[in-house]
């Protein structure tokens, strides 16, 4: 009965029934930030070489480009030919020093029964202790010995110093390497974007700041936003350096170029929601809402700021102020 009464009213004074449930939008001006389109590059935050421990021959190497390695993975072997000669050797001389050892022991066990019945003097049996002594510390120093050329060989494993993704090889089975020489260099797989922002913006930039990535540039239809974590403090080349992280960044390439809008100050603007926008033969209106009706009210569209809280936010050049009430078409 209310409701009746309600459209008995509407239709005495003329306004449309549909205006009643109208969604309305009060039009102020909001500081927005003034984006500048800038070119960033996909980089990880550090790329590290995996070095070889000893000298030699490339005998294996177990990673190509773009593979994915977890650190302490081995990658390569190297070889050296005089650390297996020196291990023959020392196997040799160990032999040796261990029949040494078995002749000594076996001399002071016998000098030893000879100097407890009377027949040897004692100075005999402390010679004998004497040379048992020196064949034993000889046979474990010739061991530590053989311990460390092992280790040497087992430092031919070249190792993965951290997770990421194989970029470059820089040897070839075959190759000779010296201590320490790159193997492989291994991107970290956690990738930023690096900004290059000319000069004359850096008073704008600070670590904080929104970015944005357009959709269409990672294959997307919704544009990412990101955050500046860093500003470098050296300008290179008028330029200056900005690291910023955007969640879903290809794990892939690395050096892929992007275009970021960044901050380039603040400005005040009247934007709205695209859906309050109708365009009827290439003329953009909106619906304004005065006392009694509605009217179409030509507008003239800026370019698109999507904001976190307003998707699909447009700005408005001209056609409204302050204070107008917006119904959605």
């Amino acid at each position: 009965m209310r409701l009746l009464k309600l459209l008995v009213v509407i239709a005495a004074f003329g306004l449309p029934a549909g205006l009643v449930r109208a969604e309305t939008l009060t039009v102020a001006q909001h500081p927005v930030a003034d984006e500048k389109a800038v070119f960033a590059t996909v980089e990880s935050t550090s790329v590290v070489p995996a070095r070889g421990r000893i000298g030699g021959t490339v005998a294996q190497l177990n990673v190509r480009e773009g593979d994915r390695v977890t650190a302490g993975q081995a990658i390569a072997t190297i070889g050296d030919e005089k650390l297996v000669l020196q291990m023959k050797s020392l196997d040799a001389q160990i032999e040796a020093l261990q029949a040494q050892a078995n002749q000594a022991q076996i001399d002071f066990t016998r000098i030893e029964g000879l100097v407890e019945r009377g027949t040897l003097p004692r100075v005999k049996l402390e010679e004998a202790r004497t040379a048992l002594n020196v064949a034993e510390n000889g046979l474990r120093a010739r061991i530590a010995e053989r311990a460390v050329v092992n280790q040497q060989l087992s430092e031919g494993q070249v190792l993965a110093p951290s997770d990421g993704r194989v970029l470059k090889k820089l040897v070839a089975v075959g190759s000779v390497v010296l201590p320490g020489d790159a193997i492989v260099t291994v991107a970290q797989q956690h990738f930023k974007l690096r900004l290059r922002v000319p000069e004359r913006h850096a008073r704008f930039l600070k670590a904080g700041d929104k970015v944005r990535v357009d959709g269409a540039e990672l294959g997307e239809e919704a544009s990412r936003w990101g955050v500046i974590d860093l500003v470098y403090p050296q300008i290179e080349e008028g330029r200056v350096i900005a690291d910023a992280t955007v969640e879903g960044l290809g794990e892939y390439f690395v050096g892929d170029r992007l275009r970021v809008w960044i901050s380039g100050g603040i400005r005040p603007a009247f934007v709205i929601p695209a859906s309050y926008v109708k365009t009827r033969f290439g003329i953009d209106y909106v619906q304004l809402r005065e006392t009694d009706r509605t009217v179409d009210v030509p507008v003239q569209r800026g370019r698109e700021l999507p904001t976190p809280a307003l998707p699909d936010g447009l700005e408005i050049l001209s056609g409204i102020r302050a204070g107008d009430q917006l119904v959605r078409p």
